[in-house]
């Protein structure tokens, strides 16, 4: 990471991992995202990582968010 986008991201004191592996379930980690972020409304995210591992016979989607929460 380049010294200027280090700059643009702020502090964390939090992070939340969705992962999945069945594409049922990769299909709505996205919406899994989005229900966390409504019942917690007072995080600030500070960046989103989307890291895609697999091999011959699984696909893994993971979203991990980096959040402040004040006060904490």
């Amino acid at each position: 990471m380049s010294t200027e986008e280090n700059k643009t991201r702020g502090k964390f004191n939090g992070v939340k991992i969705f992962s999945a592996t069945m594409a049922q379930d990769r299909d709505r980690l996205g919406e899994r995202m989005t229900e966390w972020m409504r019942e917690n409304p007072q995080l600030e995210i500070v960046d989103t990582v989307v890291t895609q591992s697999s091999d011959e016979a699984f696909h893994c989607l993971v979203l991990t968010v980096f959040y402040y929460e004040p006060g904490k």
